[in-house]
Parts: C-alpha cells; structure tokens; sequence
C-alpha cells in the first residue's frame, strides 16, 4: 500500500486522503472507530490481521498514514519483529513526534514510509522514512503532495502519477468530494497502475479521507467492493 495525497488548506486545514492497495486475500480492516488506548483517544480502521492500522488520529493532534515500503523497492523477509501498523499506534500515541521518532526502536521492522501531519503548533507536515536501516524525517512544504508505495510502483510510475495529480490541481477545486474523485478515476487505462489498483490478486481495498476544519477532524472512509 498506499496512494496519499494531501492538499493544504486556508487557516491551518487539510485533507489527506488514502487508497489501500493489499492482497485481496488479506483478512478485511474494520471501518474507523474512537479507541482510548493509554487515556489517549485514537480514531482509526483496524487491520483485520496485525490490529495496527495503516491511518488515525489522535487527541495529540496528529495523524498518521502509512505507506509500505522506503525509498526503493526491497524483498520482503519472511518474518518481522512487528507490525509497522502498530508503529503507526505507537507514534499516535507519543507527547512530542520528533522525540517519538527518535526514541522509536525499529530494530527488526520491514521498510516503511510515515506520511504525518502534526497541528500542536501552527501546521505541519512530515515525511518519515524506515529504510532498514536508517531513519529519515523530512519536514515538507505546505503544498499538495502524493505519494506511491515504493513496494508497488517504481520510479516511473510514480513520476507518472505526480503528472496525474498535477494536472488534477489545475482543474479542480481543492475539496474532499473532488480529491474521492482523484482517487476513483486517475489514470490511463490501466488498471496496473491506476490510482483504483486492481492486479487481480491485489488492489485498492478501500480509500479513507481525513479533513481538518479548524477544531474539527473528520474521517470518511470507504470500503471498495471486489
């Protein structure tokens, strides 16, 4: 996984949006639901195997979207240490994400790429990467973004998908409805590499919005039904 895309908006607001490309036969996420975990209050969707998630929130104003894979695609092992939807949990959950990410021991841990947007003070957005063996955190312009899974689409691809979303920003209004659309029909043809993914043994399983407008966060989430 994924497709995100993120659009800034006036006055400290955004929308980011994911499309989650796993195996179909990989055990159904439950939609989002509020979860107090450690007096923290997080909303997410949970992965119907490991019990992490791959998006979320948290009463720490923070969200958190997961991309599987770091900078290059890599072979996956047979076996890891720990899911990397529960480093999603863990670092929701954290006072100060910078410290978070610092203290973090992602020793055994499969590569990863942490899309985190943090509201405690002004706005701001971070890219953060797991490559292995290395951390990476990256502090990113409030400009649109997106963002391909390394583990499914190589270089080219993911230049290709920039255009799409390029294009896009030059014809449409930056809201929630317009961003659905993106992610529904971006593309050309191709259902290999579309934004809506189908590799017939994997695809798109389902997209999940989240707006901040102003004190409020919001999540729309959608099953896509195969």
């Amino acid at each position: 996984m994924c497709t995100v895309t993120y659009l800034p908006l006036p006055n400290n607001n955004f929308i980011l949006t994911s499309s989650r490309d796993v195996p179909y036969a990989r055990k159904k996420a439950s939609i989002p639901q509020v979860f107090t975990e450690d007096a923290i209050e997080l909303n997410y969707p949970k992965d119907g195997e490991a019990g992490g998630t791959w998006i979320g929130t948290s009463s720490k104003n923070r969200l958190i979207c997961l991309l599987n894979g770091g900078f290059y695609y890599h072979t996956s092992l047979s076996h890891y240490k720990k899911s990397r939807g529960l480093i999603v949990k863990e670092l929701l959950k954290v006072d100060e994400i910078r410290i978070g990410i610092k203290e973090i021991d992602l020793t055994g841990v499969e590569q990863f790429t942490l899309t985190i947007v943090d509201w405690n003070e002004g706005l701001e957005l971070l890219e953060f990467v797991w490559d292995g063996a290395k951390k990476h955190l990256k502090k990113m312009k409030q400009e649109p973004q997106i963002w391909s899974s390394s583990t499914l689409y190589d270089s080219s691809v993911k230049k290709m998908r920039r255009n799409w979303f390029t294009d896009w920003q030059n014809d449409n209004k930056f809201t929630q409805e317009n961003i659905l659309k993106f992610h529904h029909t971006a593309g050309i043809g191709d259902s290999a590499i579309d934004v809506m993914m189908d590799r017939k043994a994997g695809g798109t399983v389902s997209i999940t919005s989240v707006k901040k407008k102003n004190t409020t966060v919001s999540m729309d989430y959608e099953n896509i039904n195969r």
